[in-house]
């Protein structure tokens, strides 16, 4: 089983925080915590490095004892400290830490003084007012508790995309070693790329279903509740991750792919079609229909059940009952969607001047080799104390820096002197428009005063798109995945101002983040609002996440025009020079 740098971070993670719910010494945790952030941050993979046998402690901020659980987990799936802590604290304690405002301190005082360990009982207590009475808690916490339970919850229902992308990975490296395996595809909103997956869906073609089950079952991680008939299989794994496997044959493969990565409402209009057709469309095939009798036409090839109803293939992406169906008939077809490849640069990224972890030079060194043209260091404003914020002067001594280094790429590549710029809960920017007229990209966010009405933070972000030195907004509604909600502002004014103003929206590309999501994507382009998808990398192996926001981008039927940075870099300087 392939075990990712992400996932051994959040394994540690989860260790520290229940080691802080049972009172360990800080400084342990802290060396925990350290290392988990090395390790999701390091390079190269430490399941890799472990079965070569290197020795992890090599790696700055990974101690002797840390190594030693790397080690565990890689060749055991585990971590025999946190299987005996599970022995003296129920695991649904972390659901509570899922809970936003609730970190460990918290979650060990209601564990502790109130038996708490489960998110139903939470939130009966708060609705008691029990947690309100708690030392260091009252009434305003309480509140803040019981709204974060909502998210908890949903966190505990669906993971992200990134996290389900994970564990598909790992299921096709497992099914590589099953000579039953004829082909495998993932299915569902996985295969559609929503933002969140409530389970994952996987299809294999096959002629030996027991075989293939057989071989599902020994998949490392499952947590029980097995259930399997002839053709079906489902698992869950840790924390109740439902996997569901289908063993169908070669004739029918292509129409269960289509019908098992839907949508509802997308297969429903497929067999609306079909019907007129006199056809019929279901998981086994494309059926034609005459005399009550049902003839086999098409099942093996998924584009052929799009072929049939007088539709060309439609991308998994696009298949949600929105706009596909106008698109596919329209004389020039489906919109071409954006490509990974198609990004040149990336214009939002940190280093070790704020809260990044590597030089200007190791960032440039790693987009380079993904084959990027230009990026733009984009360090916090000084508002963001927690992240070392720079101010003026230590943000011209940067651009100085980025100066120096530029000649050296010979003009094949160019770091461009920007920041992100945090808009004031007054609304004001929190730089000198002096400072940001020197810098060739300017973007602004909000980090702070997220509780504000609708109307503080959309005037807020108004501000911000007036400014003649702002280029774009990032992250525009704040969100972070399972973790927070949007905060409240008026999409459509932002939306508007951006027109008037030609300024460029970000779509983020974290996967935590995700925002713009992709509904917004399409509102935006359809104003003719450029969107520009950036990384918000922090270390350089986060430059990867790229993928994800290419991903969100096509669900909202992006093409490569209606984004910025797919333009070489000489292009994206003329567009910021008509647009300014």
């Amino acid at each position: 089983m392939v075990i990712s740098n992400d996932q051994i971070a959040n394994k540690l993670m989860q260790l520290a925080d229940l080691l802080e719910v049972q009172g360990t010494n800080p400084f342990r945790l802290r060396a925990y915590r350290n290392a988990a952030k090395a390790i999701k941050e390091h390079p190269e993979s430490i399941e890799a490095l472990v079965e070569k046998g290197f020795d992890l402690t090599e790696i700055s901020g990974v101690g002797k004892a840390v190594a030693e659980k790397c080690e565990q987990l890689v060749k055991t799936g585990t971590i025999r400290q946190f299987d005996e802590l599970l022995e003296q604290l129920p695991l649904s304690l972390l659901d509570l830490l899922a809970v936003p405002k609730l970190g460990p301190q918290k979650v060990s005082v209601i564990f502790k003084q109130l038996g708490i360990s489960n998110l139903q009982d939470l939130k009966t207590a708060c609705e008691g007012g029990k947690i309100a009475q708690l030392p260091g808690f009252g009434s305003k916490t309480e509140q803040a508790i019981l709204e974060g339970i909502a998210i908890a919850e949903a966190a505990n229902l669906r993971t992200t995309w990134a996290n389900a992308d994970q564990i598909a990975q790992q299921l096709r490296q497992h099914f590589e070693n099953c000579p039953a395996v004829e082909r495998l595809e993932f299915a569902g909103s996985y295969r559609r790329g929503k933002d969140t997956i409530g389970d994952l869906d996987v299809l294999v073609m096959s002629e030996e279903s027991a075989a293939v089950m057989d071989h599902f079952a020994k998949f490392p991680g499952i947590s029980g509740g097995i259930a399997r008939g002839e053709t079906k299989m489902s698992i869950y794994l840790e924390r109740e991750f439902q996997v569901d496997l289908r063993v169908v044959p070669a004739s029918s493969f292509g129409a269960a792919l289509q019908y098992f990565t839907g949508s509802k409402e997308h297969n429903v209009i497929v067999r609306s079609m079909a019907k007129q057709r006199k056809l019929k469309v279901n998981e086994w095939g494309v059926f034609k229909l005459e005399n009550e009798q049902e003839e086999l036409i098409a099942g093996s090839d998924e584009a052929d059940v799009y072929r049939l109803v007088g539709l060309p293939w439609i991308p998994p992406e696009l298949r949600e009952a929105r706009q596909e169906f106008e698109w596919a008939v329209r004389p020039e077809g489906l919109p071409q969607l954006i490509e990974l490849t198609d990004i040149q640069g990336d214009l939002h990224m940190h280093t070790d001047a704020s809260d990044g972890s590597a030089t200007i030079q190791e960032m440039a060194d790693a987009a380079r080799a993904r084959g990027l043209q230009y990026i733009a260091i984009t360090d916090h404003s000084k508002r963001v104390t927690m992240a070392n914020g720079l101010n003026g002067e230590r943000l011209m001594k940067q651009w100085r820096t980025i100066d120096e280094l530029n000649p050296s790429f010979a003009g094949e590549f160019r770091i461009l002197k920007g920041v992100e710029c945090d808009i004031l809960e007054d609304g004001s920017l929190d730089l000198s428009d002096q400072v940001l007229s020197a810098a060739d990209w300017v973007t602004a966010s909000i980090h702070y005063g997220q509780q504000q009405s609708r109307e503080q933070i959309t005037e807020r972000i108004l501000n911000a798109i007036r400014s003649p030195f702002v280029h774009c907004i990032s992250h525009p509604t704040g969100r972070l995945i399972n973790r927070r909600k949007a905060y409240e502002v008026d999409m459509l004014a932002v939306f508007q101002a951006a027109v008037e103003h030609g300024k460029f929206l970000e779509l983020n590309a974290a996967p935590k983040r995700l925002d713009l999501h992709d509904l917004h994507c399409a509102q935006a382009i359809s104003l003719g609002i450029k969107i520009v998808i950036n990384t918000d990398a922090h270390h350089p192996g986060s430059l990867q996440d790229m993928r994800y926001g290419v991903l969100q981008a096509r669900r909202g039927g992006v093409t490569r025009d209606d984004v910025a940075n797919t333009r070489p870099l000489s292009e994206f300087l003329e567009l910021l020079s008509v647009r300014a």
